[in-house]
């Protein structure tokens, strides 16, 4: 399994306008040698779209490990590192998926090259407010570059079980759909906890409230991952008495007991 393509590992691509390739890592038509051409789907698009969703299974595996190394939310982070590990599987799968058409997981097709232009960019996003923003954005910046990501992620693994129907080959019909079904099904878990979460958490910090109840499979972040200073405007929007005098943990603790919180 590769998360990164490189010459060492064999990476190949299309020569398009001004890219210049090796001329033994060059590939004219991906699809022209693979089980695609006889799967009533266009081989050589089948094969570039294969690439580009893989690339960003890839660039998703290494967004998922860097937000889970930066939050400060131990929730947060076991469902960052859960995630991720299941995005490092959906790498597996879909390589084995293109390898059992006779494709070549090395290849990078030019939409798989925008689309890791498009990873690079999200990734880089979580950084551009750190050291100039309060913890609680700098946490919605990572969880919306999660949410952006899985939007993507969902939406290619609805396309490729919708086309998995259409191939008439019935061994790689069958091959599409063990493959896309349970990885569907993990997808849309991510795309679904990462917008609940998103919405507590803003929600949280709007009321100084936390509306998710035990058991609901929904999580927010708790009071302890806000700053002394938003702890303490939350206080006075809710007229604590003593706020000024009051340590972090002690705000905490007053904001958690007048809004029924988890500290």
């Amino acid at each position: 399994m590769t998360t990164v393509v490189t010459n060492d590992t064999g990476g190949t691509a299309k020569p398009i306008g001004v890219l210049y390739i090796e001329p033994d890592r060059q590939v004219l038509d991906a699809g022209s040698s693979t089980a695609l051409l006889g799967s009533g789907l266009e081989p050589a698009f089948m094969a570039d779209l294969l690439s580009a969703c893989l690339a960003h299974e890839r660039c998703g595996a290494h967004l998922y490990r860097s937000v889970a190394t930066r939050t400060a939310s131990e929730q947060l982070r076991e469902r960052y590192e859960h995630f991720g590990t299941e995005t490092v599987d959906h790498i597996r799968l879909l390589e084995q998926l293109i390898a059992n058409a006779n494709g070549d997981t090395q290849y990078v097709s030019p939409s798989a090259r925008a689309t890791e232009k498009a990873g690079t960019a999200l990734l880089e996003s979580t950084f551009l407010v750190s050291g100039s923003a309060d913890m609680a954005t700098a946490e919605l910046a990572m969880l919306e570059a999660v949410i952006l990501a899985e939007a993507k992620d969902r939406a290619n693994w609805q396309l490729l079980a919708e086309l998995g129907a259409q191939v008439t080959d019935p061994r790689l019909r069958e091959q599409f759909e063990s493959v896309t079904g349970p990885v569907l099904a993990q997808e849309e878990e991510h795309f679904e906890w990462a917008c609940n979460t998103r919405s507590d958490m803003l929600f949280a910090l709007a009321t100084g409230t936390d509306t998710a109840t035990e058991g609901d499979g929904r999580e927010v972040i708790d009071l302890t991952t806000m700053t002394r200073d938003e702890l303490y405007a939350t206080a006075q929007d809710l007229e604590i008495g003593g706020r000024s005098q009051m340590t972090k943990d002690e705000l905490v603790e007053a904001v958690a007991h007048k809004t029924g919180a988890r500290p």
